[in-house]
This record gives C-alpha cells, sequence and structure tokens, in this order.
C-alpha cells in the first residue's frame, strides 16, 4: 500500500500540474504577500497636502504645521508639482522659521554670497563689501558689511544694496577675511559661482567641499547650457521672485541653499559620478 500510495501522491501532483492547478504540500505554512500599492498620483499627495496645511480653499488663511523650506522639501521628495498645489500655497517664503536651537547652528552645510561696490576708474573693478552666511536651515551665521581697501567710485546701491551708510560699522577687510575662513574651515560651501566670492576674499576651499549650483546639468539646461542666473533658477524651481530691487547676500545665500537642498541627492550622485567617492 505504501507504494500505491507514493505511486498515487506522484500521477495526482502530475495530473494536477497538467490541469494549471498546484497541490501545496500540508503543514507548511505559507507567506501571504501584500502586492506593493503604487504611490498615490501627485493630485491625491497635493490634497493631502493642503490637508496638512489646514487649507480647505484658495482663499483660506494658510494655517502652517511646517515651514516653508520643509513644504518645499515635501512636494520635492513626494513628486509634486506646485502647479497642482492651491495659490495660497504656492509662495515659498526664505526666511527661516522655528526655534529649535539645534537649526541654528553652522553645521555641515553652509551657503555664502557677497554683495560688491565698484572702484577704479568709472567703478568698473569690483571690491568686496558685504558677507552673507547662512547654515543649511538658512539661519544667519555671519553677515557683516566689509569697508573696500580703495576708494569706491561706484555704490552700484541699485543693485549691490550697499550705501556709504554701511560703511559706519563695517569691518576691515582683513578681520572679515579671518572671520570667514573661520567658519568655512571643515564645511561644506555651497555658492552659486563661489568662486568668484572665494576670489574676492583671497581664500581658497578644498574641491571636493564645494557645491556650486552653476554646475549642476538640470540647472543649466534652464539656460541653454550656460551658466543660469540665481534670479532664474529661483523663479523657476522655487517659483519666488528675488532681486526685484536691490540684491540681498542673505537673500541669496538662503535661495542657494534652498536650491542646493532641494535637489541635494541628485547633486551628489552627479558629484559622485563625476569625481568618485572621493567627493
Amino acid at each position: 500500500m505504501s507504494a500505491l500510495s507514493s505511486n498515487w501522491k506522484k500521477l495526482s501532483s502530475k495530473i494536477n500540474k497538467e490541469n494549471g492547478k498546484v497541490t501545496k504540500p500540508k503543514n507548511k505554512k505559507t507567506t501571504n504577500t501584500k502586492a506593493k500599492t503604487k504611490p498615490d498620483p501627485p493630485k491625491k499627495q497635493a490634497k493631502y497636502l493642503v490637508s496638512v496645511f489646514k487649507v480647505p480653499s484658495e482663499t483660506a488663511t494658510i494655517k502652517k504645521t511646517v515651514t516653508p523650506i520643509e513644504y518645499a522639501l515635501w512636494t520635492k521628495e513626494n513628486n509634486i508639482s506646485i502647479s497642482d498645489l492651491p495659490e495660497s500655497l504656492k509662495a515659498i517664503s526664505l526666511s527661516p522659521q522655528g526655534t529649535d536651537s539645534r537649526k541654528k547652528e553652522p553645521g555641515k552645510y553652509i551657503a555664502i554670497d557677497c554683495e560688491f561696490v565698484g572702484v577704479g576708474p568709472e567703478g568698473e573693478e569690483s571690491a568686496l563689501a558685504r558677507i552673507s552666511i547662512v547654515n543649511y536651515y538658512g539661519h544667519v551665521i555671519f553677515d557683516e558689511f566689509v569697508k573696500p581697501r580703495e576708494r569706491v567710485t561706484d555704490w552700484r546701491t541699485w543693485v549691490s544694496g550697499v550705501s556709504p551708510r554701511n560703511m559706519k560699522d563695517a569691518i576691515s577687510f582683513e578681520e572679515a577675511q579671518k572671520k570667514t575662513a573661520d567658519v568655512l574651515e571643515g564645511k561644506i560651501l555651497v555658492g552659486h559661482a563661489v568662486h568668484h566670492d572665494l576670489e574676492s576674499l583671497f581664500l581658497s576651499h578644498p574641491h571636493a567641499m564645494i557645491r556650486d549650483t552653476t554646475q549642476y546639468p538640470p540647472f543649466r539646461e534652464i539656460a541653454g547650457g550656460r551658466i543660469p542666473s540665481l534670479k532664474k533658477l529661483a523663479e523657476h524651481f522655487l517659483k519666488i521672485d528675488i532681486q526685484g530691487a536691490a540684491h540681498s547676500s542673505v537673500e541669496d545665500a538662503r535661495a542657494t541653499m534652498l536650491l542646493f537642498r532641494l535637489h541635494k541627492k541628485d547633486i551628489e550622485k552627479h558629484l559622485r559620478s563625476k569625481y568618485g567617492s572621493r567627493r
């Protein structure tokens, strides 16, 4: 009987297979694997974002539960287009919010921006007049007006935002250089055409620790492969208008850092593929 039972089991198994059936062995637990759910399409996620902000309509007052930068990052991470959101949610503020003291520390990443005035005949040459450095969250780490070492022949106030009255409490170039070097030590430096800022201070920084927004290919694409202006990048990727009148080096540094944060993963991946793990 044992031989008959054994043969019957084999035959039964063969028949079931031919009929498209598979006999599962008894006394063995099977694991139910749930089908992976696809992420909600952008519009559904956008509705969720609206509920997070508690905004029932486009004309309602925003009751924020996250900071503007966190909101921008949330839309980026969840593949949400800003165009899918109500008008009241589209504006991104560059000013950092929150009271977490840890987010006010320098940290690993800092962004720099400088303003310049004109020196020499007709003010055609540039001289450093202001330095602003912000941390990863947009908090100001260093912001000082700097006394140019040459006589200013064009303040360029309409674009630099610097005027003679700012020189009253301005620090010397040497002090600005030393303090900036101290802040940059051991940090990853984010900037827009950052080599100009470093050259104006007669400073250098390890190439592997620089993140320049003018060198990221997707940013250059919107300028036809050329170097894009920070204003254009902010309009295209952040949907904000900066440099409407006189420039603010604090605002520009914050915009640069936010652009980096929104694309940080892809920027780091691009640099690794281009330069290797030493980046």
